[in-house]
Formats: structure tokens, sequence, C-alpha cells
């Protein structure tokens, strides 16, 4: 999400995963893109087999010293007597053992939602189609691991303590309350001053695989999972934690860290968010022209405009780094870009090669670990060897990619590999 150089087309990410469109469409209002479709196919998620599945196999030795799977199955059932007791029957007969059961009513019918514990023996297509013999339909099986254990409403409840404590984390929350989906926010208005089209209603709006929500800090979320649709529960419970956001407003952790310079500087780094779009703008003005292009890549008089979207917790978690006399002199920003996780940093030229820049990257880095993101990645114009060099000290995989002189830096997270902040006093 950060404004970048226009192409035509994307340098080839790790794993073909870089789209070079997107960073087109979202440079023009520095907002996230326009809802589209997932690239996944429907049918990936109802037919994974165990060895294209990429969660993590649970398997140990039962009573009968046989490896199992942990799966997670939704099925649509009549809703008659007897028929939640034919599929578990159904089941039972190969050796199926049910962990936990969740069921969302529809108009006709209802979904009956299962983690299950089934031998490894047992291929999916056979699950598959005990389950049809059962009585259930519209089927859809994922491979789960050992944290899907934790009972629905444990779930609920960390996550809403853990939104009511940062409001940086409604986004996150509501990706892990409803599984792999894609979550957009939508600004009130653009970099323009347009305001938002179609705002939805304050109730919401649930279009089978899509929602739509109004942002309690103006706007709208927009909620997609193409390869299964959502209940009428999960609708529920998405409000819900959207209108928990809405009554406690803005809020942030309240933790300081207090670090030393090597000259013997000390700097405070804390969360922030649009209050602090002062101190963001005056920082902007002692910074050059060079430093503010690496940064924006784009207009240098629209550097201003985008901080009311980067400073946002709506988007992503940002820090800010502070003199003892209270003068800002750099930003780290973590930004969730659709699925995938963006690294920025800007510090003021004169605190430039203090090690500001490395130890906001490390700090986000590790946010990035806590919220299970699988990589980051920051886009520079490759002559900012500051960067590069901030990006090679984190000593994790990196891949490179750069095209007509934007450079794309991924780097690969593992929790062990992450380098630890540096030591500080806090308070």
């Amino acid at each position: 999400m950060t404004p970048r150089a226009t192409h035509d087309h994307h340098p080839t990410r790790l794993r073909d995963r870089w789209r070079l469109p997107t960073w087109w469409r979202r440079l023009r209002g520095h907002a996230p893109p326009v809802p589209e479709s997932s690239p996944e196919p429907a049918d990936e998620m109802r037919t994974e087999t165990a060895e294209a599945a990429g969660a993590p196999e649970d398997t140990q030795p039962t009573q009968h010293d046989t490896a199992t799977t942990l799966w997670r199955i939704r099925t649509t059932v009549r809703d008659e007597p007897g028929t939640l007791a034919a599929l578990c029957g159904a089941l039972a007969g190969h050796r199926v053992d049910i962990l936990s059961l969740q069921t969302h009513p529809l108009a006709e019918g209802t979904v009956d939602e299962f983690l299950l514990r089934a031998p490894a023996a047992v291929p999916v297509d056979e699950l598959k189609r005990a389950i049809a013999a059962g009585g259930g339909s519209d089927t859809w099986i994922e491979r789960a691991d050992t944290h899907d254990l934790v009972d629905a409403p444990t779930r609920v409840l960390t996550l809403a303590t853990r939104t009511a404590l940062d409001g940086a984390e409604l986004p996150l929350a509501l990706r892990q309350l409803l599984g792999r989906c894609t979550i957009h926010s939508l600004p009130a208005t653009s970099l323009g001053g347009r305001p938002l089209e179609d705002t939805p209603p304050v109730e919401g709006v649930l279009e089978e695989t899509v929602m739509r929500l109004r942002d309690p800090s103006g706007g709208a979320l927009t909620i997609e999972r193409p390869h299964l649709p959502f209940t009428p529960t999960e609708f529920a419970r998405a409000r819900a934690l959207v209108e928990l956001d809405a009554r406690l407003g803005p809020r942030l952790p309240h933790r300081r860290d207090v670090l030393t310079l090597p000259e013997g500087n000390e700097v405070t780094v804390r969360r922030a968010d649009t209050r602090d779009l002062a101190a963001a703008r005056a920082m902007h003005q002692r910074c050059s022209a060079t430093t503010l292009g690496r940064r924006y890549h784009g207009p240098l008089g629209d550097a201003d405009r985008y901080l009311d979207h980067l400073l946002s917790p709506r988007y992503g978690r940002t820090l800010a780094a502070y003199t003892a006399s209270g003068r800002l002199v750099a930003l780290g920003h973590l930004l969730w870009d659709g699925d995938e996780t963006e690294v920025a940093l800007i510090v003021e030229d004169a605190w430039q090669r203090r090690g500001i820049g490395g130890e906001l990257l490390r700090r986000l880095v590790a946010m990035a670990v806590e919220t299970g993101s699988g990589c980051v990645y920051a886009v520079t114009h490759s002559a900012n060897t500051g960067m590069v060099a901030a990006m090679r000290a984190l000593g994790l995989p990196l891949d490179y990619q750069i095209e007509q002189g934007t450079l794309v830096v991924t780097a690969e997270l593992a929790p062990a590999q992450v380098p630890a902040p540096a030591p500080h006093g806090g308070r």
C-alpha cells in the first residue's frame, strides 16, 4: 500500500504471487483496492488431498497405533430430526472422531461445521462420500491443525479482547474469525476528496460470499470469501466485532520504549495513529526531496496526502520515533496489503544512519510474525541502499525483484529466525 511508480508489467515475485497491476490500481488513491475475486479456484478448497494441503498434519499414534489427520469440514444438511445423527453415524463408520461441532442455521437447512480427527489412511474423497451418504451436501473440506482445537466461544472472546486493546486488530480479528478471506478497507473519501460511493448501511450487507460493513473510522469494510459462502451466524459475529470497535473509539497500546543510540542520544519508540498527523507533516517539511522520493515514489506534493491513510490503524500498524524534545524523526509502517504485508520506513535526513530505521524494521517484522504473516515486502528505489541494508540486516531469506528502477525486496518469515529488537529501557 505504498505509492509506487507505474509499470505495465509486474516482475515475477516469489511463488508467483506478485501482481503489478495491483500496484497501479492502488497508486492513484493510495487506498485499498476495489474488491476483486480471489485468484484461487473455488473448488480447490473442496477437494484438497493430503499432499496438496498446506496446513500442518497432526500425526500421532492412537490406541490403534494409527496416524491421524485433523480436518475442518462444513456441510449443509436438512433441518430435520435425525439428520445430525445420520451424518455422525456415517463418519463413525470410518473411525472418525468428531472433536467439535458448530451449527449455522439457514433459511432452509443447517450448515454443520466439524473439526474431525480421521485416520490418515482415509482419503479426503472417501470422507466426502461418507458425508454425502449421511445426508450432507455442498461439502467443503480443508486441513486443520492443533490451533483449531480452541473452542469457538474462547476464540471469539480472545479476538474481542485483542480488538478492544488495539484498534489495528480489527481486520486481523475478522480474518481469524472468518478463516481464509480477503478484507479491503475503503476510505470515506479519496485523496481527491470524493466521497465513497455506495456506503453500506449501519446494519451491513450480506451477499453470499461478500460482506459489506460500515467502518467505524469512516468508509467501508468489504470481506470476500469466494470459496465458501458466509452464513448469517458468521455475519452476526463480524458485525459484533465491528460494533465493539465503534463503541471503543480510537485506541492504541500504551507501551513506550526508550532507545539509546550509539552517540548517546535517546529516542522513544511507540505506536502512532492519526493523532500524530501534525508531527508527521512537520517531519516531512524537514526531509529532503530525495528522502521523500525514496519513500513515496510519486509527486512530492502528494506526500502529506498519504499520511491520513498510512497512520490509520485500519490499514496497519505504525511505529514512531520521537526525540527527547518531542520531535518526530522517523516512521515505520506495517501495512495490510490484501493477503500480504508491506513494510515501509522514512527517517528524517539528520537522523539517518544512526540505527533508527533498522530498529523500527526489526520491530515491524516481529509484529508481522505475531499476526501470522509468512513474508513481508518492501518497495523502494534501487538506489536506496539504506533500505536494502536494513532488510539484509534482518538475517532472513530475501528475494529481490527490480523493474525500471523500482525494487521489491521480500523477506520470508520464520518465528525462530526473526531478530529480537535491541535492548532498551521501557516505561
